[in-house]
């Protein structure tokens, strides 16, 4: 079922899953140690998610110039070394030994370093998804493109899982040593992870890339984004954040309209109203932080708790993903995200049971309590995180044309990211409106419900305008 030339691929990506190895000493580092409220925790989640929204400059580098000679292993090394920087100053910051910057500024550096080396990698990754599928019969004639289609589905699916067993393989290991260890010493072990993107790019073989002209429409507008970005966020403009949204949405529709123009009228119709159908999906807020604070501290979730959630939530993941493979490649992505829009509104009725205090309920009368809840809830909901963008990618793999496979990803998962950049402005604007702190979880539940029905009714409203055209 796995072919050898799509191994080095599915390493990145499971390298990329492991990263959550530091989730919970992160999260926990954040609420023992820096002075930040659920509102401002995620304006800074807007704010790191915007360079995987300029994808495309990095696109259009991988895709026309070569770095020490290569266009795919060199960058995979670039962008471990950047993930390795992102972990050093994380731990420098936690322990104490950096401190050019005070923490919660070595916090923000540390976390973009490392949102740049996965999103190098991630570009990378990408495009080899389009390239190790054979386009053509070993006698020269070309593949029936339902065969094709067919692959390229299989190596996202599997790219899908590859990144779920990343997330599996250390998930409980994340709340085990967050509970053990301190810290920094967790973010230093997690240094194995970028020498596990090396060992991807030493088994990637040999590249035959043809080097292309730089799209300067595409790399120049990027830059110029980029810059812009970081100036606003350096002179605090107000409303600074939704400026940039607004602008990265233009962009991003501009530059999608200009690498689309090779595809067929009809094509290009289908890609847009799918494109809107999953970004209505990924646009959703959640409650923020303080939901996860409300269960250390009314709850009572532990460190190993929390890893054993995850490693159950990763679990699922992976068997859904491949149990619903067939589902996954050959339904429409609006049937796929009208059930997953279902599901997720009816499985976020336990998180806000648990707050008004179901738990108690179920363990006088049922005889289990708020762990049990929880982990039922992390295990049914689990699967439903990677489900999404399969249809999606399989769809730009099949279009994207042979000289501009790693822009065409870049550019699709940038106005994916988009999405959640919404909805991390979303979630910051609620946040605002129901305020929660650390041991303040009067306004939650209000928070918590507002958040399931947009997450709800946002989907369902994308469906019903461009279903048909899907």
């Amino acid at each position: 079922m796995v072919r050898r030339a799509w191994v080095p691929l599915l390493v990145v990506y499971f390298a990329y899953g492991a990263l959550g190895l530091i989730d919970i000493s992160r999260d926990f580092w954040v609420k023992e140690s820096l002075h930040l409220s659920p509102a401002d925790l995620a304006s800074l989640g807007v704010w790191l998610g915007l360079p995987w929204t300029i994808k495309m400059v990095f696109g259009q580098l991988v895709d026309s110039l070569p770095f020490l000679g290569s266009q795919r292993r060199s960058y995979l090394v670039l962008g471990a070394g950047l993930m390795a920087a992102g972990l050093v100053v994380l731990a420098g910051a936690a322990g104490g030994w950096l401190a050019f910057m005070a923490p919660a500024g070595l916090y923000v550096l540390g976390n973009l370093l490392l949102v740049l080396g996965t999103v190098l990698q991630d570009v990378v990754a990408d495009a080899m998804t389009t390239e190790v599928v054979d386009r053509v019969n070993p006698d020269g004639t070309p593949r029936e493109e339902a065969a094709v289609q067919a692959d390229l589905g299989m190596v996202q699916l599997l790219g899908r899982i590859a990144l779920s067993l990343g997330m599996l393989s250390v998930a409980g290991l994340s709340g085990w040593l967050a509970q053990i260890l301190a810290r920094e010493t967790v973010f230093l072990i997690a240094l194995v992870i970028p020498v596990i993107t090396l060992l991807a790019a030493a088994m990637a073989r040999d590249e035959a890339h043809q080097s292309h002209a730089l799209d300067w429409r595409i790399l120049g507008g990027g830059l110029a984004f980029g810059a812009m970005v970081v100036a606003l966020a350096l002179v605090e403009v107000p409303f600074a954040q939704e400026i940039v949204f607004l602008l990265s949405m233009a962009v991003v529709i501009r530059m999608l309209a200009l690498v689309t123009r090779e595809v067929s009228a009809e094509h290009r119709r289908a890609i847009l109203a799918t494109s809107i159908i999953i970004f209505a999906f990924r646009a959703t807020p959640s409650a923020g932080d303080g939901a996860f604070w409300f269960t250390l501290d009314e709850l009572g979730f532990d460190e190993a708790f929390l890893g054993h959630l995850r490693q159950t939530w990763a679990i699922l993941s992976v068997l859904a993903l491949w149990l619903l493979r067939h589902q996954l490649t050959r339904h429409s992505v609006a049937r796929v995200l009208f059930w997953l829009t279902l599901a997720g509104g009816v499985l976020s009725l336990p998180t806000i049971g648990l707050f008004y205090g179901v738990h108690h309920w179920t363990e006088a009368h049922l005889g289990f309590g708020a762990r049990t809840i929880a982990l039922v809830d992390s295990a049914a909901g689990g699967p439903f995180a990677q489900l999404g963008m399969v249809p999606l990618l399989t769809l730009v793999a099949f279009y994207a044309p042979p000289a501009a496979r790693a822009t065409w990803f870049a550019l699709m998962a940038s106005l994916m990211n988009l999405a959640l950049v919404a909805g991390s402005l979303q979630t910051k604007y609620l946040n605002m409106v129901f305020t929660v702190g650390r041991g303040d979880y009067g306004q939650l539940g209000a928070l918590l419900i507002v958040a399931t029905l947009i997450g709800v009714a946002l989907p369902l409203l994308a469906l019903a305008i461009f279903r048909p055209r899907a």
